[in-house]
């Protein structure tokens, strides 16, 4: 079909002819108060997440998904969304392109399917959730001018088409009066309206998921209140974890139910297709429904919510306690043992001395002293020892590497216990073993109250780096007759 001709109007299936002489209407109603801004070059798809790029019209283009005109949604007012996902009430359907040359290509800027798709899907789903009735959505479209149906007319045409009422079953379009002089008037698509919720879902493709929604609210009614007052606040975080979501819910009822029994570790909750990598991997959603389920007493508010054991009073990993007996004494046989920290409530017989060592292999290689155990303390892991107050009534002494962690761990210590000795970290170790330096890769900087004057002056020196950058000399690389020597 060629390009009309001055005074008369467009014929097609989508267009009708009303009168040659008339004046048209303009570009008609603005966008409503409520709703969503559409405009960028993301989209929307399921409920209103991203995913579909628009189609629309222009000089030249096609319609549809794809086509000329680019429209995504970027903004979703606060009536669409009971998770509080936005508070921005915009206009209910206002659409722009991406950004484009002049004429003819800003005839891009118009209403698609595929765009309103993903306006609605959320407010329906909570009206759904909460019970209320629904009412009917209409959507304003932004179309072609009276211009465009004389300089664009075979994208007006299309985009006329594509809003006929045989391939748009689950949308009530309403029309209007376009036209002018040049083109007469004519009936284009105005405003769209959803009628029912039967017809949302339907037009989202989403019927199936809804069903699935429906199913697991109406259980949790039944079996657990709380959650399903948390699921009706929160439909779309529910649909997205559906697949699992009888697994979660099982998994709350399961611990909800657990209460005045023996304390019990994560591995033994004891529901059907539930594991320790499943509760770890959906510790976030889990987290956040037991705070609302459970009653404060439950809760354990000084845990931190990543500590999902602490936090709801499930028995965590015990931390350990490794030693070596270095008088040439045994205790039950053995020489070494590594035993629960919690367990460790008193020293073993006649020890009077107490060593604490960083490096592995120097605590195998530490030499025997009498009455004396020597302790792996494993870096930073020497908090652990703070629970052992025995340690208070022997003589500790430490020993770390030469480093800013080094003077840290022992600052630490003496935070728990005062009266904690150090061995072989002064300034002549240091110098004395300049060949054997390495770098610190990563100093600390932190503040330490609990050193002595001496010690405190060589870790102001390693960091400010008066003997060289980050200078670090390991435990291990001491010469060993420099360790006897401090031990007698």
């Amino acid at each position: 079909m060629t390009a009309p001709s001055p005074r008369t109007s467009i014929v097609s299936p989508s267009i009708t002819r009303v009168t040659t002489t008339t004046r048209g209407t303009g570009a008609g109603r603005r966008a409503g108060s409520d709703g969503c801004s559409v405009g960028g070059a993301v989209g929307c798809s399921l409920f209103g997440d991203c995913g579909v790029g628009g189609g629309g019209w222009a000089g030249g283009g096609s319609v549809g998904v794809g086509g000329a005109g680019s429209f995504s949604v970027t903004r979703v007012s606060a009536v669409l969304s009971a998770d509080g996902d936005s508070s921005e009430a915009g206009s209910l359907f206002s659409a722009r392109s991406a950004p484009s040359p002049p004429s003819p290509r800003r005839a891009a800027r118009r209403t698609t399917t595929a765009a309103i798709q993903g306006c609605f899907g959320r407010r329906g789903l909570t009206q759904l959730a909460v019970g209320a009735d629904w009412e009917p959505v209409d959507v304003p479209l932004r179309g072609p001018k009276p211009a465009d149906i004389t300089r664009h007319y075979e994208a007006a045409r299309a985009w006329t088409a594509s809003w006929n009422p045989d391939s748009r079953k689950h949308l009530r379009v309403e029309h209007k009066r376009l036209g002018g002089r040049l083109a007469g008037v004519n009936n284009v698509p105005d405003r769209v309206w959803i009628d029912s919720r039967e017809d949302l879902w339907s037009l989202l493709g989403v019927t199936n998921t809804v069903s699935r929604f429906t199913s697991l609210l109406t259980t949790a009614h039944d079996t657990m209140p709380p959650l399903a007052a948390w699921m009706t606040a929160h439909p779309m975080k529910v649909v997205k974890l559906q697949a699992d979501w009888p697994r979660i819910a099982a998994t709350l009822r399961w611990i909800a139910d657990y209460q005045g029994g023996p304390a019990i570790y994560v591995r033994q909750i004891d529901v059907p297709g539930v594991d320790t990598k499943f509760i770890e991997h959906h510790r976030p959603i889990l987290t956040t429904l037991l705070e609302y389920c459970l009653p404060p007493d439950r809760i354990d508010t000084e845990a931190p919510r990543t500590d999902f054991a602490a936090r709801f009073g499930f028995l965590q990993k015990p931390s350990y306690v490794r030693f070596r007996l270095l008088d040439g004494a045994t205790l039950g046989g053995f020489r070494e043992l590594t035993v629960r920290t919690h367990e460790f409530r008193s020293p073993p017989p006649g020890i009077t001395t107490v060593y604490v060592v960083e490096n592995e292999t120097t605590y195998l290689a530490f030499p025997d002293r009498p009455h004396s155990i020597v302790i792996h303390g494993g870096g930073y892991a020497v908090t652990l020892l703070s629970t052992l107050a025995w340690l208070r009534d022997v003589r500790l002494i430490y020993w770390g590497d030469l480093d800013t962690h080094g003077f840290a761990i022992l600052d630490r210590l003496r935070q728990e216990f005062p009266h904690t000795e150090s061995i072989l970290m002064t300034r002549d170790i240091l110098v004395s073993h300049r060949d054997q330096w390495v770098k610190e890769a990563s100093p600390t900087h932190e503040r330490l109250d609990n050193l002595t004057p001496e010690e405190a002056a060589l870790h102001e020196s390693l960091k400010e780096g008066s003997l060289g950058d980050n200078i670090r000399l390991e435990q291990e690389r001491i010469r060993f007759r420099r360790v006897e020597e401090a031990l007698t």
